[in-house]
């Protein structure tokens, strides 16, 4: 499958089965995500694995958009360690996180399984639970499974903006 390909089918699920996914596509998963470009190549992320039943329920207990998952990742960026643009002191944690998030998202839809990009969670409340997230800035959780055989992507799904719109000639 080409690659715009894979981003057009790719569409936020919300309806995920519990069933159990394989090591190796978690394992290809987490590969595309370190195999991200970060900002001088910083690398200031982590990505955290939610895979027991203890974990997600925690996640649970800060949104209550998990679809049926049982399994789920976040990625947070590193505002202290990422690259500071000189010119305006733009720091880079909170992108080099979404490049790693994208990454993430597109390779769970490269593996048969589906997610939706969840923003909508107590980032306060999971930084209590688990202290070593404290100085992360908290970007995106994926519950992820295989889409249940009734799940279909929002009708707004294929609405897009005209490259016209989109885009400006300088």
């Amino acid at each position: 499958m080409s690659f715009l390909d894979l981003a057009k089918e790719r569409y936020s699920c919300r309806k995920l089965t519990a069933k159990k996914i394989e090591p190796e596509k978690i394992e290809r998963i987490l590969q595309a995500g370190i195999a991200a470009p970060t900002a001088k190549n910083g690398q200031a992320y982590k990505i955290w694995k939610f895979a027991t039943p203890d974990a997600m329920e925690k996640i649970k207990a800060v949104t209550n958009f998990t679809f049926g998952a049982e399994f789920a990742l976040l990625v947070g960026g590193l505002p202290e360690k990422s690259f500071d643009r000189p010119f305006d002191k733009f720091n880079f944690g909170q992108v080099d996180g979404a490049i790693v998030a994208t990454h993430l998202m597109l390779a769970i839809q490269d593996e048969g399984l589906a997610t939706t990009w969840v923003g909508y969670f107590d980032a306060p409340k999971l930084k209590e639970m688990f202290p070593e997230m404290k100085d992360y800035d908290l970007i995106a959780i994926f519950p992820i499974g295989y889409p249940t055989e009734d799940a279909v992507p929002s009708p707004r799904h294929t609405q897009r903006r005209e490259i016209s719109d989109a885009v400006t000639e300088i």
